[in-house]
This record gives C-alpha cells, sequence and structure tokens, in this order.
C-alpha cells in the first residue's frame, strides 16, 4: 500500500522558494503557518527533498529546545531569582499564555503569579531569561523608576535583550530579502546555530517592543540556515 504522506517539499504547510543568487546556503524559517525554505536554484529535485527535510527536523529540533514547559519556567525563574535578586522574588507560579498580545509578560504580586506570552516561544534564552527577570523584578518594584531597573544591574545581557525585542518589532518593517536575517553566508562553515543561545532569528511583528511589558503584533518566523 503506498504511503499516502506527502514528501517534506510537496506539503502544502511547505513552501519552496528557488533562487539564482543563492549559491551553497539553504534558509527555513516559519512563517503565518508555514514553514519557507528557500534553496539555490541549481538544487536537483532529489536535492530539494534532501535539504527540505533536513531543515524541518533541525527547525522542529530548535523549537523543542526553546519551549519549557510551565514547570521547567518556574524553577528557571528561581534560579534567576536567587542569582540576580538576592532571593527577593520568589514567584508562586510562572505560566505560558496566549491571550497577552500587547504584552511580552505580567505579574500579580498579590499571588506573585508570572505570565509569559507564547509569543516568546522560540526566542533565545538569555532573551527568555531577562523577560522573567523582568516580571520577577515587579514583585519587588511595580513600576519602572531607577529603582526597578537596578535590580536588573547584575544581569549582563539586559541590554542586549532588550535591542533583541525592539529588532524583533522592526523586522516586518525591513525590505524582503533572498537571504534574510539568519542565513549563513557562502564559504562559511556549516553550523547548527541552534545549538546554542545566539542563533540569529528572523522574526515580523509590528510595535516597538523595548519593554518586555509591551509585545508587538501578529506573526513571527524562527529562521535557520546551514551551507550545503
Amino acid at each position: 500500500m503506498a504511503n499516502s504522506t506527502p514528501e517534506p517539499a510537496d506539503d502544502p504547510r511547505v513552501e519552496v522558494r528557488r533562487s539564482g543568487r543563492r549559491r551553497s546556503t539553504v534558509t527555513a524559517y516559519r512563517e503565518a503557518g508555514r514553514t519557507v525554505v528557500l534553496i539555490p536554484a541549481r538544487f536537483t529535485r532529489s536535492q530539494e527533498q534532501e535539504w527540505v527535510q533536513r531543515m524541518l527536523d533541525r527547525l522542529s529540533a530548535q523549537e523543542r529546545r526553546r519551549r519549557p514547559g510551565d514547570e521547567e519556567l518556574l524553577t528557571r525563574a528561581q534560579t534567576l531569582n536567587e542569582r540576580h535578586l538576592r532571593g527577593l522574588a520568589t514567584p508562586a507560579s510562572v505560566t505560558w499564555v496566549q491571550n497577552q498580545n500587547t504584552r511580552w509578560g505580567s505579574c500579580t504580586p498579590a499571588d506573585r503569579s508570572i505570565r509569559l506570552s507564547t509569543r516568546l516561544l522560540g526566542m533565545p534564552a538569555w532573551v527568555l531569561d531577562y523577560v522573567l527577570l523582568h516580571e520577577l523584578a515587579h514583585l519587588i518594584q511595580p513600576g519602572h523608576g531607577p529603582d526597578f531597573w537596578s535590580l536588573l544591574d547584575t544581569y549582563p545581557r539586559t541590554e542586549r535583550a532588550r535591542g533583541f525585542l525592539e529588532g524583533f518589532s522592526a523586522a516586518r518593517d525591513l525590505p524582503v530579502d533572498d537571504d534574510p536575517p539568519g542565513s549563513v553566508p557562502d564559504g562559511e562553515t556549516p553550523a547548527d546555530r541552534a545549538e546554542h543561545g545566539d542563533t540569529e532569528e528572523e522574526h515580523g511583528e509590528a510595535g516597538t517592543p523595548t519593554d518586555p511589558d509591551e509585545a508587538p503584533g501578529e506573526g513571527s518566523g524562527r529562521s535557520l540556515a546551514a551551507t550545503t
């Protein structure tokens, strides 16, 4: 009996785009419920099938590493609290929520609960840690005055994370290029940048979320690249 499962490149959830400008890079990213795979125009059909499957597998592995469950979030928040806030902001719960379209996160000091937007799923670990720390700090200081920001002084990636979130929002306004952010230039050694927290990302959201309490609008895409 024939297998009815479509080949990756024939799957309607996968869009393959060929480019004559591309020589030795393949890039894949999520976009509006689909996976877009950018490949060199010279690829044969068999090469296309091989690389589409390879990039789908890598994206899935990357996303699994970046989707901690609620219990993992709580453990992570407790560790960050002890390391950076002298144990002054112990949370009672940390959960993912899907209804925070204008915030990265929120907290309720009365019951010490923290909620993170599912829009953060797939972001680098150091960005997620910053948003967690930001909400933990609000359990101590409700506003955004000097005392609040001084609580985050011990986290070395605060400014970098804020810049990442700002860039995340600005990405939608950038011109579309054949090699979007996240691709590996021709000639670089192949690398699964997803193996560490510094993987470059391609995102497309609207807004100006320099503060994790404010998140952008619709859609996002994770980008992964490799050389052939």
